[in-house]
């Protein structure tokens, strides 16, 4: 799996980073999973849901982090073999992945976490590869919790919270996605780096444009997440694979309008207004694919980030 980004920070002291540019190319294993809910309150302290999820899951034998030197505003994120290799990724962003969070859901982060950019390679040991082969990609996101813990001295607890989340469900018009055919090799498709047909589990995202061969309604359902910076809920029912071409207008001003202001909740079904000039994502969603976001405003889980430091040194 490659996670390729361009991120830009708007101005304001702890704004996360509006996407401005995502190119992502999925692997087949492409597949989601939820986090486990926190632990009840009891009287001894209570091991926190990633504590207890990460016991199970192979640890990172060798770690190196890095502060990004380069220019570029680019990020890339590849899960290799033995681990995951990241470049000029934000903290914030990483945080985000590692808890399988959205924006709204991270509380309380230090301001730097938005605008230093790491780079980190992290390999398991040898005999640990094929239990890392059989992980989904959450589980090998949340494999960087105890590290965070270890290089940045991270301490955070859960909480809940009134969180905007978006419902989504299926179009009273119907379905409009083709489900893919099984065994299609996307000849004329979306290509790999080196330029070869990428075949099924791809997504491209582009400023105003997105292109899924046979992908999973997660990796939808996560990119929604990225650009309204809260949580989004699956809820159509839908199991299959999907090829995919939505097409909006952007806007520079998009990823704030998704955002409702002072965090007051969007009003049900009709999460933002449409920009001036073309299609917004909402309703592109519903002409093109058949699928309809609907915003409701309740209590939800959040990660409430008590301490942070700058990472050891190596």
């Amino acid at each position: 799996m490659m996670i390729r980004l361009q991120a830009h920070t708007q101005p304001g002291a702890g704004r996360a980073p509006v996407l401005a540019v995502v190119c992502i190319l999925f692997a087949p294993l492409t597949l989601s999973a939820q986090t486990a809910a926190p632990a009840a309150p009891t009287a001894a302290p209570a091991a926190s849901p990633e504590s207890s999820a990460t016991a199970a899951l192979p640890a990172f034998e060798v770690v190196s982090i890095k502060p990004d030197k380069s220019s570029s505003m680019m990020s890339r994120v590849m899960f290799t073999a033995d681990g995951i290799s990241v470049s000029g990724m934000p903290l914030h962003m990483l945080l985000r992945e590692a808890f399988n969070t959205s924006d709204s859901q991270l509380l309380d982060e230090p301001g730097w976490v938005n605008n230093d950019r790491f780079d980190i390679e992290a390999k398991v040991a040898p005999e640990d590869v094929p239990k890392l082969k059989a992980l989904k990609p959450t589980d090998r996101w949340a494999m960087l919790v105890p590290v965070f813990e270890d290089r940045f001295a991270l301490k955070f607890h859960h909480e809940s919270k009134d969180l905007t989340q978006y419902i989504l469900v299926i179009a009273k018009g119907g379905l409009k996605m083709k489900e893919a055919t099984q065994g299609d090799t996307y000849a004329n498709g979306l290509k790999t780096p080196d330029g070869k047909a990428g075949g099924a589990g791809m997504m491209r995202v582009e400023p105003g444009e997105l292109v899924g061969q046979a992908l999973p309604l997660a990796s939808l359902v996560r990119f929604l997440s990225f650009q309204f910076h809260s949580p989004v809920l699956d809820k159509t029912g839908l199991t299959g694979k999907y090829d995919m071409d939505l097409k909006w207008t952007p806007d520079e001003t998009e990823a704030a309008m998704m955002r409702p202001p002072g965090g007051a909740p969007a009003d049900a079904g009709n999460p933002a207004p449409p920009p001036a000039a073309g299609p917004s994502v909402f309703t592109a969603l519903e002409e093109q694919l058949g699928l309809k976001l609907e915003a409701h405003k309740e209590p939800g889980d959040a990660v409430v980030i008590d301490h942070l430091e700058q990472p050891s040194p190596n």
